[in-house]
């Protein structure tokens, strides 16, 4: 079985793409295989619902599978090209939620098991989504994208059609609204040693 993992080593993202435009079979489950992870935790995040964001990351693949054969390589990065997929599909989804009621919004489901390590780490990736849920959506996607995906800043700027000083900006203002919010319950969440 194919692995995650597996698909880092098989070309570049473009080269890929190419190959699919092409036909290739192999080059759709090893870009699958490497991208969709990332496009999921990306729009999870945006989100805070699993099952949209498995939609968004279904419908991003679809479009870039659509794209594929008449893909100019060298003018975008893949990555960038779905990471702005994905962001647009998102921001059309949390605008047309917006008229939902506090009530109707379901409440996110912990599945981890008992384990106390495990029940820290939950409340942490709680606070932190809490804490991301409260920022501008500018400044949210900003440092969804730098620190929890790991993209760079020219990278970003692509993304969110912006220049890399917004980037800049945006992903600063973010951290200080985050450390702010979250400064008050670092014994809360077992960092009192740290």
């Amino acid at each position: 079985m194919a692995m995650p993992f597996d698909a880092e080593n098989e070309g570049s993202d473009e080269d890929l793409l190419v190959a699919y435009g092409q036909g290739s079979a192999h080059a759709a489950r090893v870009l699958t295989l490497r991208l969709t992870p990332r496009v999921l935790g990306y729009a999870a995040r945006l989100l805070r619902d699993a099952a949209e964001a498995e939609d968004v990351a279904q419908e991003a693949m679809l479009r870039l599978w659509r794209i594929a054969p008449e893909w100019r390589a060298g003018e975008a990065k893949v990555t960038t090209w779905l990471y702005r997929v994905v962001t647009n599909l998102c921001t059309d989804r949390l605008r047309r939620r917006r008229g939902a009621g506090l009530d109707e919004v379901p409440e996110p489901v912990d599945e981890a098991p008992g384990a106390e390590a495990r029940l820290i780490a939950a409340d942490r990736a709680e606070a932190l989504d809490t804490a991301l849920a409260a920022l501008p959506e500018r400044q949210r996607q900003a440092v969804i994208l730098r620190h929890l995906e790991g993209l760079s800043n020219p990278e970003i700027a692509g993304i969110m059609e912006i220049g890399t000083e917004a980037v800049e900006s945006l992903t600063a203002r973010g951290k200080r609204a985050l450390s702010a919010a979250l400064a008050g319950r670092r014994s809360e969440l077992g960092f009192e040693d740290v």
